[in-house]
């Protein structure tokens, strides 16, 4: 049997960005771009250009390298001309090799929402598609409220997906927007699409307001349609959209889906996928659901008793599959066995060469667990987890020793009479003997820290040069007043444009900060000594 093509489509910039207390910033986006390409879906769907500064600035150059990026818009406005619709336009002269246009399909909402007439709906999806195609994009069409308007009026809503495949889309999404469609009801429906529109060009856009965004998902790719949408962790309004985490390895690993799709992702590259759905929590400064299935931290955990007992003696007993396929591990409480494996597949996407017979890995994983029990998380910041790889199997040396570090806030009034705040902070370090202090004002102890820390590292300072913090989120890790707090910081070299994350924990956040900090600088030391030694 020969397998067919299945597209994976992201939404998570775009519709994922609806979920209630998110909210992206330009250098979120990017960093969540490159956790996407990382994973390998097919198309990214960046959001909506002209509907705000952040999108319309994002779009304003190709983010992707291997996916198709895709920009999202409203089909044209009854009673006007593409050409002066200004949001169908501010999409046509994105950065966008793809765009992605909702439409309506419920007859309802056209007369409710648009206040046009049927066939005035139908001009604007085939005028929209076609000038898309035109400006030489790849055109897809999403169906808004698909399935309830089916139900409601399906010559109407199979006309929509008609129209818009007709006039040139290279994919028409089925949308179950109000997410109370049923797999059973999903199946009937993308039948009767399948009439009219090959499933090859079909797509389907499931949220999970019963529970069923996965299977439903599912079920439309059982009855024929061969792109599916959905997004990291399942994020989205209300109760979120198709878990594209959960969907990669049901379809890889699971009967049917194996058997009758192909992906571009390999059975292989699962290894990273428990690593980017934790790295994706950690950009939104959020605790992982520890249930999620496959790359939660209990998805393969087992309580002591009889489960453990039979766990212990054959895993396949209580696992679906083994965890190390997801980059996941086995938890069982009586013995812990976090793998080696999970180990050495992060070392080699970092280019760290390790020998899995070598006494050190050992070491390295328990101070990996010992650190991490602590609050560290690794998944989330690969640059201070390679520092500490190399150190421990290789000879990186620190560049520098901090000596001390002080940092204070002052509220006073300056020379206008305006009452400021200003921070400050004075850092001392060695370089090869030499010592160095600097002082540095900033916007805030932590802004003031870091400009202090760079302000002259000696011999180091040309190879900084371009370093800058470009984010910084804070995470409480339990409660009281001696609460644990880690720190996350993504800096990046303007130069190259490379991007890294590095943290920090301690009872002290300004500690905390300090660590992340001089981690991020020693990175970008040791990259530049990389480049210039190559």
């Amino acid at each position: 049997m020969t397998k067919e093509r299945l597209y994976l489509f992201d939404t998570t910039l775009r519709d994922g960005a609806q979920t209630s207390g998110i909210d992206f910033s330009v250098d979120e986006k990017i960093a969540i771009t490159d956790l996407l390409e990382r994973l390998g879906v097919d198309y990214i769907e960046g959001g909506y250009p002209g509907a705000n500064p952040t999108d319309t600035k994002f779009f304003s150059e190709k983010r992707t390298k291997k996916a198709t990026f895709t920009a999202f818009g409203m089909t044209k406005r009854a009673g006007r001309s593409v050409s002066n619709d200004p949001g169908v336009q501010m999409v046509l002269q994105s950065a966008a090799d793809a765009t992605c246009y909702v439409a309506k399909s419920w007859d309802y909402h056209v007369d409710v929402a648009l206040k046009c007439t049927n066939e005035e709906n139908l001009e604007s999806i085939a005028d929209t598609v076609k000038a898309s195609v035109e400006a030489g994009k790849e055109a897809m069409i999403d169906c808004e409220h698909f399935f309830d308007g089916y139900k409601a009026n399906p010559d109407y809503a199979l006309a929509c997906a008609q129209t818009a495949f007709e006039a040139g889309a290279r994919w028409v999404v089925l949308c179950d927007t109000n997410g109370g469609t049923l797999p059973h009801e999903v199946t009937e429906i993308v039948n009767a699409v399948m009439q009219v529109v090959p499933g090859s060009n079909l797509g389907i856009h499931a949220h999970d307001d019963t529970g069923h965004a996965v299977a439903n998902t599912l079920a439309a790719v059982v009855a024929g349609v061969r792109q599916v949408q959905g997004t990291l962790n399942g994020i989205g309004e209300r109760c979120g959209n198709a878990n594209i985490i959960t969907l990669i390895p049901n379809m890889l690993l699971k009967k049917p889906y194996r058997d009758l799709v192909e992906l571009g992702i390999k059975v292989e590259d699962l290894t990273e996928l428990t690593a980017i759905s934790r790295s994706f929590d950690e950009i939104l400064n959020r605790s992982s659901n520890v249930h999620a299935p496959y790359v939660g931290a209990n998805a393969f955990a087992t309580k002591a008793g009889i489960h453990a007992s039979a766990i212990l003696k054959n895993p396949d007993t209580y696992e679906h599959i083994p965890p190390e396929m997801v980059g996941n591990q086995r938890r069982v409480l009586v013995s812990d066995q976090a793998g080696k494996s999970n180990l050495l597949n992060e070392l080699k996407r970092l280019g760290v060469e390790a020998d899995k017979a070598d006494p050190r890995l050992d070491r390295l994983l328990a101070e990996v667990k010992e650190l991490e029990a602590q609050g560290f998380a690794y998944e989330a910041a690969d640059a201070s987890f390679e520092l500490l790889a190399r150190r421990r199997l290789h000879s990186v040396p620190d560049y520098f020793d901090v000596l001390s570090f002080r940092t204070g806030v002052e509220r006073r009034y300056n020379a206008l009479g305006e009452r400021v705040t200003v921070s400050e902070a004075v850092v001392k370090v060695e370089v090869d003997g030499e010592n160095f202090m600097s002082v540095a004002e900033g916007n805030g102890p932590v802004n003031a820290l870091d400009l202090s820390l760079r302000k002259d590292l000696g011999k180091y300072q040309s190879l900084i040069a371009d370093l800058e913090l470009i984010d910084y989120k804070v995470r409480i890790l339990n409660g009281g007043t001696s609460a644990i707090t880690r720190v996350l910081i993504e800096s990046q070299n303007r130069k190259t444009g490379k991007r890294w994350f590095t943290v920090g924990v301690s009872e002290n956040i300004v500690d905390a900060s300090f660590q992340a900090l001089v981690d991020s600088v020693r990175y970008c030391i040791f990259k530049a000594n990389e480049l210039e030694t190559a």
